[in-house]
C-alpha cells in the first residue's frame, strides 16, 4: 500500500463532496461539501497545505457504461485539478456510490432533505473506500490523469 493522503471527489452541477483517507490508506472520512463555483481553488488550496498523494475523482457513466454530459464535465474538472496541482487523479466508475450514500443516510434515519448537505461527502467516502479497498488487494482501479 502506498503511503500517502488520497482525497475522493465527488463532482456535482452545484456541489462538489470531499472525502479524505488517512497518510496509511486504512480509512476514508467525509471531509466537505464545496459549492461548484469555488470548488476548483479549494481543492488548490487543500494541496498547498497538506500532501496529496493523488486525488479520486468520481466518473458519472449511464447505467449501462455509456459516457455523458456529466462524464465530460467530470474529466474535463480532473484535468483542471491536474493541471492546477500537479497531483495525479484516477477517475473511477461512481454509478453506484450516490445510491449507496442515500441507502446508507436513509438507514440511518436521514431524510433525503435533511442529507442533502452531506450526501455528496458521503458518495465521496465511498467512492474512497472503493479505491482504498482494491488497493489493498493490489488492484489500481480507474483511468489515471497525469499532468500533460
Amino acid at each position: 500500500m502506498r503511503r500517502g493522503v488520497r482525497v475522493g471527489i465527488d463532482v456535482g452541477k452545484a456541489r462538489v463532496g470531499v472525502a479524505r483517507s488517512d497518510v496509511d490508506g486504512l480509512m476514508a472520512v467525509p471531509s466537505e461539501t464545496l459549492p461548484r463555483t469555488t470548488a476548483l481553488e479549494s481543492l488548490v488550496a487543500v494541496a498547498s497545505e497538506s500532501t496529496v498523494l493523488e486525488w479520486v475523482i468520481g466518473l458519472p457513466l449511464s447505467l449501462n457504461g455509456g459516457e455523458t454530459d456529466s462524464t465530460a464535465d467530470a474529466r474535463e474538472f480532473a484535468q483542471q485539478l491536474v493541471a492546477s496541482t500537479g497531483i495525479p487523479a484516477r477517475l473511477i466508475d461512481e454509478r453506484l456510490s450516490t445510491v449507496g450514500a442515500q441507502a446508507a443516510l436513509h438507514s440511518a434515519s436521514h431524510t433525503t432533505k435533511s442529507s442533502r448537505a452531506v450526501i455528496d461527502q458521503v458518495a465521496a467516502t465511498i467512492l474512497l473506500e472503493t479505491a482504498l479497498d482494491a488497493e489493498r488487494r493490489g488492484t489500481m482501479l480507474g483511468e489515471t490523469v497525469e499532468e500533460q
